[in-house]
């Protein structure tokens, strides 16, 4: 995994529209991330997975929800399966084990909740 801005980069302008989807690009067998705000309450992160790519199965101590921007992921929770496409939300609950794959190419928003 990438972040395309590399550290300390990627912070989203106040009081702006900004099209997210022209905000990462996707990367030949690759996930590029990037950071578009970090603090205390949480993290805002855009990716795009190249087809075939994916997160292996792991929990975090924080919820994540994930909304599929442009294609289509599946995304395991405890075992169980989802098919989110675009325009579709799917919160992944704290400390519960999930994975995240891109059957075609998939661009996300990930906020975690960490309060």
């Amino acid at each position: 995994m990438t972040d395309s801005e590399g550290s300390g980069g990627g912070a989203l302008p106040p009081a702006q529209a900004v099209d997210l989807l022209g905000l990462v690009d996707y990367a030949d067998g690759a996930i590029v991330s990037r950071t578009l705000a970090e603090n205390e309450a949480g993290t805002l992160t855009l990716f795009a997975f190249d087809a075939g790519q994916g997160l292996s199965e792991h929990a975090t101590p924080f919820d994540a929800v994930l909304t599929v921007l442009d294609g289509a992921a599946e995304v395991v929770i405890e075992g169980k399966s989802h098919r989110v496409k675009a325009g579709e939300v799917i919160v992944m609950p704290a400390d519960k084990p999930h994975a995240v794959s891109a059957p075609e190419k998939l661009r996300m928003l990930l906020v975690m909740i960490r309060s």
